[in-house]
Formats: C-alpha cells, structure tokens, sequence
C-alpha cells in the first residue's frame, strides 16, 4: 500500500503550526510552557528500539514457517523503575510511539512503557500474539511485574482476541489491567454486514480492502491514504485543539512521524491489517462461559463523545461494553470522555484532547494493583 503522499495531503502549512501558540489563551499557553521547558531541563528520554530477552514462542513460529521475519512488530521501550509497566498497542495509525505522545509522561510515573509498532510491510496476528506472550513472560521473570495492557481502537480488537484465545486455551495470563481506548474489535464496528456504503471516514477506508480476494487498485489505495491523513489533519488543524496540547516544535514533530507511518505501509501490510480485523468474532459471540469473564484484570473502557466519524451507529461492541461490560471484564469501569469546554472529543483523540482522557486514567492508574506478580 502506499506510495508518497500527494501534496494536496499533506499537512496544512507550517507556517499556521508555528504561529499557532501566538493565539493561545493565557492558561492554555501556560501549560504547553511549563511542560516544554521542564523538558529543556530534563530532556524526555525517546523510545528505544527494544531487543526482548525472551523470544521463545515467536522464534517457534518463524522456525515452523508460520510467520515470516518482516511479519514482526517492533518494540520500543522507555525505562523507568516502577510497579505497573505498561503495553501500548495502538490504531492502524498513527504507531503505539505517536498514540501515547502526551501521556507518556502520565504512563511512567508507574513503570516502563513498551511500544509495539506493526510491520510496514506485513502483518501476523499469531506472530503479534506469540510476541505479546514472550513479552509478558519477560516481564514477569525479569522484572517480577505484571503488565498494564494500553490499547488504542484496532488495538483494542487485538488485545481482545489475545484474552480470548487464551482463555480458551485454558486460563488468562497475568496481567494487572487494561485500557480500552475508542475499542474496535471486529469490521461490523466500523461497517456493518451488508451495507452498500460505509458511513463513517474509516469504514470508507477499510471498504476496498473488504470488496473481495483481490487487492485493492492503486486508486483505492491512495483514497485510503487520503482518508487516514484527513483524520489526522481533522484535529491538528483545529486551534481550539491545538491551544493546550503542544508547541510548534512538537506539532511539525509529530505530523512528520504520522504522515511517514501512512507513506510506509505498504499495499501488503495494509491489506493484512484489515484481513486480521476481519478475521476477529464480534464481542457479541464471545457469550459464552468458555470465553467469559475475558480477564479479572482491573479494566478501563473509555469512548469520546464523538465517534460517529469512525465508529458506525450500530457497533456491536459500543452496545456490548456500554450495556454488558462487566460481564465481559467483572472489575471494570466504562466511561465517555468529553471536553465541556472546546471542541468536541473524538475517536482515539489521545493527542489533541490528551488533556480531557488523563483524569480517567490517572485516577485508574492510582487504583490498579502494585503489579508485584505474587498480586496477579
């Protein structure tokens, strides 16, 4: 999938980025000031590519021929001594490493964050699941911690179908909790079974990978692209937005990183995406008590208040979690997120309303198990 980006694409000009804070009102500028020079004092330490120590089942899988090497996601670590290390699965973009942008910070006052970035050029879901389990059990024998799991829209649907397989292999793995963020788990969220047209920008992007056994032609992928980078630039371009969330530096910063992530994947790894989407049950099967409870883990479900433009009206797993979702996790909370005060909040907007998601999650953070693995 996709070659360079036109430039009808791209970002608005830079020129408005950079001169954005010059509009700031007085408490919003505060802030961004007051996080931005805290970092020229202590200079935030970026994510590192992470060689695990424990590769046992991954290497099982690309031994057998099941999984190839170019099929493997990428970890990224950022260190810090702490009780609750954190998983961070993230969207079909932006990556995990984007996705936690500015809360990062809130993430490792609790422990080390561990990124997992999909392949550009492929994607395995048993690959992705065997790397999750190798993982966990690093974590566990290194560093006798249990996980927090941090899950980003496709994600969330990843993470789910992880609970799931294991629970009916047998029993759920150690984890001290997990995070739901705008959850899409199955493509009837995003484009419901036999709809002519999708209604919503990425149900319109994902339909020509699911037309049929063919891949999409170059015209259809560069819509996809389009539509990516049009949700993007949705937020980034709107000042109200923009006003507490982060300086001109950080904004150029973070559009070249988005916008090369959706330049990078490639027609395979785009189609392999959707293709493990697909393959994923809706929630509304998993009722069953071979699958339920998916995890006693303490859990956090949070949707914006304004997922109409990703989330179709009908999703099955809005309707599951909203009505049901203790059944599905005993020890969980389901919340909207909202911003009473500016624009609206909405799908996965963990950047530009990164502001209105962090009292949820540091009062969940505050609550979770000291993640000693003797407590999972």
């Amino acid at each position: 999938m996709l070659n360079a980006m036109s430039a009808s694409t791209a970002f608005s000009p830079v020129k408005t980025l950079m001169t954005s804070l010059d509009y700031l009102h007085r408490p919003a500028r505060l802030r961004v000031l007051l996080r931005t020079a805290g970092q020229r004092f202590n200079p935030p330490r970026p994510p590192e590519i992470y060689e695990p120590a424990v590769t046992r089942r991954q290497d099982g899988l690309l031994a057998s021929g099941a999984a190839q090497p170019h099929e493997r996601a990428t970890l990224h670590r950022i260190f810090r001594r702490g009780p609750n290390p954190t998983i961070v699965l993230g969207g079909f973009v932006p990556d995990s490493t984007e996705s936690v942008y500015l809360i990062k910070d809130l993430l490792l006052r609790h422990g080390s964050v561990y990124c997992v970035n999909y392949p550009r050029t492929g994607f395995n879901a048993e690959l992705l699941f065997a790397q999750l389990d190798d993982l966990v059990d690093e974590i566990a024998q290194y560093h006798h911690r249990v996980p927090t799991f941090f899950s980003v829209s496709y994600g969330c649907g990843l993470v789910f179908e992880w609970l799931r397989r294991r629970r009916l292999a047998g029993g759920e793995r150690s984890i001290g909790g997990l995070v739901f963020v705008s959850p899409v788990v199955c493509t009837d969220d995003l484009l419901p079974r036999g709809a002519k047209k999708a209604s919503t920008l990425l149900g319109r992007a994902i339909a020509p990978f699911m037309a049929g056994d063919a891949p999409p032609d170059e015209r259809a992928i560069e819509k996809a692209r389009a539509l990516f980078a049009k949700m993007f630039e949705a937020g980034a371009q709107n000042r109200e937005a923009l006003k507490s969330v982060m300086n001109a530096d950080e904004a150029i910063e973070l559009r070249d990183r988005v916008l090369g992530t959706i330049r990078s994947i490639t027609q395979g790894g785009a189609c392999e995406r959707v293709r493990s989407l697909q393959s994923m049950s809706s929630p509304i099967d998993y009722f069953n008590p071979a699958t339920l409870p998916l995890s006693g883990a303490p859990t956090l479900i949070l949707y914006a208040e304004k997922e109409d433009s990703v989330l179709d009206p009908g999703s099955p797993t809005r309707f599951v979690l909203e009505s049901a979702h203790q059944a599905y996790f005993p020890r969980s909370r389901c919340a909207v997120v909202s911003n009473p005060k500016g624009a609206a909040v909405q799908h996965a907007s963990l950047i530009f309303h990164h502001e209105n998601f962090r009292p949820a999650l540091h009062a969940f953070y505050g609550r979770i198990r000291t993640g000693q693995l003797s407590a999972a």
